[in-house]
């Protein structure tokens, strides 16, 4: 865990498009910011743009171009954290405080030169400390930076504002890394689908990679990767109401892990299916290397062994929805590869996290059954040592969240003295 540096402890508040879209929303955010400012601590806010404002940006750049250039769309989409932090910073100044806002750049966020998906790193956060030192609250625009190469403003990717965040509390060893959204904390499973789900009082880095990476929209990906390897404790908390959150930690400060923690979701992804790939070695490589070249992240994978004479198999695999135009480009590219391409963007996916899934038997074959009476097929799996992600039909995905969320009973109100597959339980205690 991170060591705050010597004096006032430095804090670091995030709060999401939903918790500024307004203007009544800003100046709540801006009086939490001055309320701990106000207790003796030295604070950073990072804003993200105002509550759809990166998706009617998104959209008016589609009205120009069917292909937008991806270094203008990084200068495009980065204006919505600016005017963020612009418009908080003189709802501050109005209540008596100081405030600088700043953009990524100027903050010191440095990244790689890969448009719209951008990875810090480097944070060279000293105008950010000169402006504590001197008694001012400093806002900064999330989402985005500088590259190290090109110079070119670039942005990190939907939910980006979280990395910012937790990158600059490394960088500052900030005691904690609050991030304020419209819900409560992290749940069991999306309160949207699932009313009785319930809030989670700590969970761990491990499982909450997994949750972030199976849909779970409170967090983005790569800034719990930041945090673990970087050792800063994040605090997801309610931007409407006051009251504590849910902790991620590492899992050695948890003692008694629970056997499933969540059921997660996403409707936000797509299948490629390859028809007629060569049963030869290089062949999955060649593909599979020109989509990584191309930025496409590639989630499960199936391939199955040739049965006919020709000794040709079947190749599929899922992407995020968004990268599906760019994987068949990449696909249809390929020298010397001859393939019948067919996609899905009508699948979802469904998962139960939890580390203690290492030590419980049982489990997958329970989430099996449970799909099953629930005649909901399963197209695609894939497993890791504390997650099982299976790939349906997206309208199934509500009846498919709620069912495992109901079998594994991980509801307020559920007894589990056992767990179902018949293994003895105990509840998480907190560190």
């Amino acid at each position: 865990m991170i060591v705050p540096s010597q004096g006032p402890e430095i804090v670091v508040m995030k709060f999401g498009g939903t918790s500024v879209a307004g203007p009544d929303q800003i100046k709540h955010a801006a009086r939490r910011i001055v309320a701990a400012r106000e207790k003796g601590k030295r604070v950073v806010a990072v804003l993200s743009a105002r509550g759809k404002t990166t998706d009617e940006l998104v959209a008016q750049a589609h009205e120009i171009s069917d292909r937008p250039v991806a270094r203008e769309m990084d200068m495009l989409l980065s204006t919505g954290e600016r005017i963020s932090c612009a418009l908080c910073a003189m709802a501050i100044h109005d209540m008596g405080h100081e405030a600088i806002s700043l953009t990524g750049s100027q903050a010191g966020i440095v990244t790689d030169s890969v448009h719209t998906k951008a990875r810090i790193i480097d944070v060279r956060a000293d105008r950010i400390r000169q402006a504590l030192d001197q008694d001012r609250i400093v806002l900064v625009a999330g989402f985005q930076g500088v590259s190290t190469d090109s110079r070119d403003v670039t942005t990190l990717g939907r939910g980006g504002s979280d990395t910012t965040a937790v990158a600059l509390a490394a960088a500052l060893q900030a005691g904690v890394c609050e991030i304020y959204t419209d819900v409560a904390g992290v749940f069991t499973a999306d309160p949207r689908l699932v009313p009785e789900a319930r809030k989670l009082e700590t969970v761990s880095f491990e499982e909450m990679l997994e949750m972030s990476a199976s849909g779970a929209g409170v967090l983005q990906l790569r800034s719990v990767e930041y945090a673990r390897n970087h050792g800063v404790q994040i605090h997801c908390r309610s931007s409407i109401e006051d009251g504590p959150g849910t902790l991620v930690i590492s899992e050695e400060e948890t003692m008694e892990q629970p056997f499933v923690t969540a059921v997660t979701h996403s409707n936000a992804e797509a299948r490629v299916t390859l028809r007629g790939v060569r049963d030869e070695p290089g062949v999955a490589g060649r593909i599979f290397t020109a989509l990584a070249g191309a930025n496409v992240n590639v989630d499960v994978i199936i391939q199955n062994e040739p049965v006919g004479d020709d000794q040709l198999a079947d190749l599929s695999f899922t992407v995020d929805r968004a990268d599906l135009a760019t994987a068949r480009d990449v696909i249809e590219g390929l020298d010397g590869v001859s393939l019948e391409m067919r996609t899905d963007e009508a699948i979802g996916k469904v998962s139960i996290v939890g580390a203690g899934m290492r030590s419980h038997p049982g489990v997958a074959a329970k989430v099996f059954e449970v799909l099953g009476e629930e005649r909901i097929n399963i197209e695609m799996i894939s497993t890791s040592p504390i997650k099982i992600s299976c790939v349906i039909a997206a309208d199934r995905v509500p009846d498919a969240v709620k069912s495992l969320h109901r079998a594994f009973e991980l509801g307020p109100d559920a007894v589990r003295p056992e767990d179902p597959t018949g293994a003895e339980h105990r509840p998480t205690v907190a560190g």
